[in-house]
């Protein structure tokens, strides 16, 4: 089986905003100054954009496929955002992966399917819901209730909003290192300020705490028995240690220090 847990990191799309709003002649600062002051006034405060006006900079994917564990990004700061949409895609195409996110339905992956139609990407693996394929009529990406796209925060919380969780708080509590280097908050300020590989940085530690607490949550459903879980911890430190990226230490040593990521049998170390 085929696993990539993503996330995205994403930007106010000045562009859009500037088309939108007929802003024509404004430079970006000021666009984005009138795109947030018109958020603030719909919202009563809040200047969180609409999906449709966050430009995707990075997607990050931790992946388990056969014996191998990976981490890995799509985007290097300057890269076409089309481009990296359809190089995720691709990926989907190729291993029909079960796509793991914390809060993918509600941020990411509409974020990421008004961006593909903005650029005219293709995924017709991704939009399968049985006609080519019958199996996906059971089993596809885009049903809320079924496992292709497996949504932790959704599930957790029964389907209920009510009952989300942060993925940080919810990764610190199981042990794990939880939120490192920065906030999705920060993101923006810091592609501006040309800091893209601390955006990157970020985006894939949290695509690690979301793929360890995917690990947990398998164990709780009986997909994996103590010792299998053991194991999958164990390869996604030794393929973190054997990388040697300081972000992936510091990883190593958050969890470390945070304790034993066991499951209640105190079984892996």
């Amino acid at each position: 089986m085929n696993v990539f847990a993503f996330d995205i990191e994403t930007v106010p799309d000045l562009d859009g905003g500037r088309r939108l709003l007929g802003l024509a002649g404004l430079d970006d600062s000021e666009v984005r100054a009138a795109m947030l002051a018109g958020r603030r006034a719909e919202t009563g405060g809040s200047e969180f954009l609409r999906l449709h006006l966050h430009r995707i900079v990075v997607i990050s994917i931790a992946m388990r496929s056969g014996e191998r564990f990976r981490v890995w990004s799509l985007g290097a700061g300057g890269d076409d955002e089309a481009d990296i949409l359809q190089r995720f895609f691709e990926g989907v195409e190729r291993y029909s992966p079960t796509l793991v996110s914390w809060n993918g339905s509600g941020f990411d992956l509409p974020v990421m399917h008004y961006r593909a139609m903005l650029h005219g990407v293709q995924a017709p693996r991704y939009w399968e819901t049985g006609m080519s394929e019958q199996s996906f009529r059971w089993n596809n990406y885009l049903n809320r209730f079924h496992e292709r796209h497996t949504d932790l925060m959704d599930i957790l919380a029964g389907y209920q909003p009510r009952a989300n969780c942060p993925l940080d708080e919810l990764a610190t509590l199981c042990g794990f290192p939880g939120k490192m280097g920065m906030s999705g908050a920060q993101v923006a300020a810091a592609m501006d300020q040309g800091r893209f590989d601390e955006v990157r940085d970020y985006c894939e530690t949290d695509v690690l705490n979301t793929y360890l607490l995917y690990l947990r949550f398998q164990l709780m459903r009986g997909h994996l028995d103590p010792a299998g879980y053991a194991r999958e911890c164990a390869l996604v430190r030794s393929t973190l240690g054997e990388a040697g990226q300081p972000h992936f230490r510091a990883f190593l040593d958050a969890w470390k220090a945070s304790g034993p990521e066991s499951a209640p049998t105190q079984t892996d170390g």
